[in-house]
């Protein structure tokens, strides 16, 4: 399988013009995390893509450090940071673990949109975000889950069959469907405590959660 770094630094380009998949779940996504974030907070974006939720985000907080492991994501970030003239975000290549994630860290709020299906080992990335999120602080994120038995719909078990010959040929990265149950499970066993969840959209779930750090 392809490195994730190589994989999305070659994807960027082709993200970037990518348009959002299913708007009304999006924007359901965006009123949910703005009515977590207040104007002092300080946050850090895991995963950020090219920044769009970032940018969007933006006017809602103090500051936001935008990071992703492709260099060629962050990139497209800045520059659109700088065209939209957003500069209360600032775009970082790095993950979890990273000193220069950590350095303005803990942070109020630290996001995950989109990113915890991509994460092979979860226990142990969810143990590295821990730290970067204050006691109190809040940890925000939304993944793609595995549907219940009967629920998954073609598009969903087409794609299932498919992924993996897509992964051999270095055309999709390491993905893993986790049932809702069990990634809420691993984010309470990380040190947070749920507060708000929901699917948005439902087919296949999207899983929104919203977790205290205790």
């Amino acid at each position: 399988m392809i490195a994730a770094q190589t994989f999305w630094d070659k994807a960027a380009k082709g993200y970037a013009k990518s348009p959002v998949r299913d708007e009304a779940a999006y924007a359901t996504t965006l009123t949910r995390v703005r009515a977590h974030l207040a104007p002092q907070n300080r946050v850090l974006e895991l995963g950020c893509g090219t920044g769009t939720t970032a940018l969007k985000l933006a006017d809602a907080v103090a500051h936001i450090t935008a990071t992703d492991i492709s260099g060629e994501m962050v990139r497209i970030g800045q520059k659109k940071a700088a065209a939209q003239g957003v500069n209360n975000v600032t775009f970082l290549r790095g993950v979890p673990g990273d000193a220069a994630l950590a350095q303005d860290g803990p942070y109020d709020v630290v996001t995950a949109f989109n990113l915890l299906h991509l994460i092979e080992d979860l226990p142990a990335y969810l143990a590295r975000i821990a730290p970067l999120v204050k006691p109190g602080g809040l940890f925000i994120s939304k993944s793609v889950c595995r549907p219940d038995p009967g629920a998954a719909g073609l598009k969903f078990a087409a794609l299932w069959l498919i992924l993996p010959v897509m992964q051999a040929l270095g055309k999709a990265p390491f993905v893993a469907f986790r049932p809702i149950p069990a990634l809420e499970a691993q984010i309470e066993a990380a040190g947070f405590t749920i507060l708000e969840t929901g699917n948005y959209p439902a087919r296949p779930p999207s899983r929104f959660i919203v977790a205290r750090k205790l």
